[in-house]
């Protein structure tokens, strides 16, 4: 049966299993809060009703009642009960946040490997699900001891309100059953499809929400703020309905649970002054009364776990397809370098310099970036140092050091975004990558130098400064590949050469093999091979050696000095 669990199923359940110290001391504690609860309240009721009646006896049957004995137990249960609730609080969320601490990285893990259907997953819903959803699943921890909660408490309750009559007890045991299996059903068929509307629906609204930041600019330059704020505002109004409603269905919950609570302590009341030929004495009806009230409050505790379960069960639903397939075995590496784009035609060998050629958006970085192993494709279609990198127990990408055409930049320091590619990488080389990237003298003029900041995506840095950094960060990485994805654009036609110019000069140094996307002139010279990406058949290797276009460029590459 375990085989046929989910890879979230798994990796929640092993959280599970590595907390289980921590969620069987919040189990005991809360049997003790329930059975403290139950006691409390049923010695409570006997010791007020009872020191009352002595009271009305008289001062001779007020003096002879024992307060200090009843008082102090009273103390007691209170103190086990409010300790026991601190203890499974503490040890519950800490499980929870344990749990949830080490689940998170590794869900994060498998999101960052781009595969599945996070690959048409929004930033902002990406983060919904990082956040939200995950925070949903603590349920799962928390609500563990409640069965046995509600177990221990409903025994201890029925024990003492059958002091009053076994009728008492029986009306406890009928009265709960009805509310956990009533709650469940409601819960079920009305208050977790509000659950799932609320959760899709702020996922919804964090996603138009980075949607709109990101196009800032644009919709600033087009005066279309009060658009921008009016879909916000559609969106919000979307999520907040989804919210209210939720709201109503778990109130109607527990406006059940309470209605069904009032009659099972009536009855608890009323059965023993029926049934019984001498009615029991008013000390044992208040014991029956608030012991009854403490064990519907137990399984009142599981009302909640069935209406929480609702969010648990949608974020778990909504996680599982961004999961992929289990983990089968060792990953695989590859021990060599060359490339096969496609399955008839030969491998391109180690250290060759290729260029893919093509109109826009017929499909050359999606071709790519399946041959890195960043985008899922087709089974033996393509294959990198021998492996077929579509496959899910195989990694690429140590074959390859890349900068996208999307320039993506962490909002830090130069520093910090170079050494995405090497932690390790001393402040020289930093420099070496920075100049070969044409950006040093840039950087040197800053008087923070390396530590210069360069803000939120970038925004401190010009769109070609922005391009070369990623550059350089590419640089950085040792890696047999080097994939360019239109390495110059938004740069000048000086700043061009100078960094095309130096591009070949390390190449010639490393032996570093290239594989370039451009749509400009400039460069073709440094590829010695084409490949033509034909819409409708893939990409299919050019007979030409090198496109004749690069023969224009050569003699000012060449009269450049830097």
């Amino acid at each position: 049966m375990s085989q046929a669990l989910s890879p979230l199923e798994h990796l929640i359940r092993a959280e599970v299993r590595a907390q289980r110290p921590r969620l069987m001391v919040a189990t005991v504690a809360a049997i003790g809060v329930t059975c403290g609860a139950a006691l409390l309240l049923g010695l409570s009721g006997w010791f007020i009703t009872a020191a009352a009646l002595a009271g009305l006896a008289g001062p001779a049957v007020a003096h002879a009642f024992n307060y200090m004995i009843p008082s102090a137990l009273i103390r007691l249960l209170a103190i086990v009960r409010t300790g026991s609730r601190y203890v499974e609080r503490v040890a519950g969320h800490e499980a929870a946040l344990q749990g949830l601490g080490r689940l998170r990285p590794r869900l994060y893990a498998r999101l960052a490997e781009g595969r599945g259907a996070i690959k048409t997953l929004a930033a902002g819903e990406a983060s919904s699900r990082l956040i939200e959803d995950v925070d949903a699943i603590q349920t799962r921890f928390i609500r563990l001891s409640a069965p046995w909660a509600l177990g221990a408490g409903l025994l201890v309750s029925a024990a003492m309100a059958a002091l009053a009559h076994v009728a008492s007890a029986l009306a406890l045991v009928a009265g709960a059953t009805v509310l956990v299996l009533g709650s469940r059903w409601i819960a079920e068929r009305w208050v977790q499809p509000a659950a799932a509307d609320r959760q899709a629906a702020q996922g919804r609204l964090k996603a138009r929400l980075a949607e709109l930041e990101a196009a800032v600019p644009e919709l600033k330059a087009w005066s279309l703020e009060g658009w921008a704020t009016a879909e916000v505002a559609r969106v919000a109004d979307v999520a907040d309905a989804a919210a209210v409603t939720l709201a109503r269905r778990a109130g109607s919950l527990m406006s059940w649970a309470g209605a069904v609570t009032g009659l099972t302590v009536m009855a608890a009341v009323a059965l023993p002054l029926i049934l019984s030929p001498v009615a029991p004495a008013t000390p044992l009806i208040a014991v029956a009364a608030l012991s009854t009230a403490a064990g519907m409050e137990a399984a009142l505790a599981l009302v909640v776990a069935l209406r929480d379960a609702g969010a648990a069960r949608t974020a778990t639903a909504r996680l599982e397809p961004l999961m992929g397939e289990a983990e089968r075995g060792r990953v695989q590496t590859p021990a060599g370098t060359a490339l096969r784009l496609f399955p008839d035609r030969p491998e391109i060998p180690g250290g060759a310099r290729v260029r893919l050629n093509g109109p826009s958006g017929i499909g050359k970085t999606t071709l790519i970036e399946q041959l890195m192993g960043l985008r899922a494709g087709v089974e033996d279609h393509m294959s990198a140092g021998g492996l077929d990198p579509a496959r899910s127990d195989v990694d690429v990408r140590g074959l390859f050091t890349y900068a996208a055409q999307e320039v993506s930049l962490l909002d830090g320091t130069v520093a910090q975004n170079l050494r995405l590619a090497d932690p390790k990488a001393p402040e020289a080389r930093l420099w070496d990558v920075l100049e070969e990237a044409a950006l040093a003298e840039r950087v040197a003029a800053s008087p923070k130098g390396l530590d210069m900041p360069v803000g939120p995506g970038g925004a401190f840095l010009s769109g070609g400064e922005r391009r070369r950094l990623t550059l350089a960060r590419a640089y950085l990485r040792t890696a047999p590949w080097l994939v360019l994805d239109e390495p110059t654009e938004g740069l000048d036609a000086r700043t061009e050469q100078k960094v095309l110019h130096r591009l070949k000069a390390r190449l010639e140094r490393t032996g570093q093999g290239l594989v370039l996307i451009t749509h400009r002139p400039a460069g073709v010279e440094l590829c010695d091979r084409v490949v033509e990406v034909v819409e409708g058949q893939g990409a299919a290797p050019s007979p030409l050696a090198v496109c004749e276009l690069g023969q224009a460029f050569r003699s000012q590459n060449a009269q450049l000095r830097d």
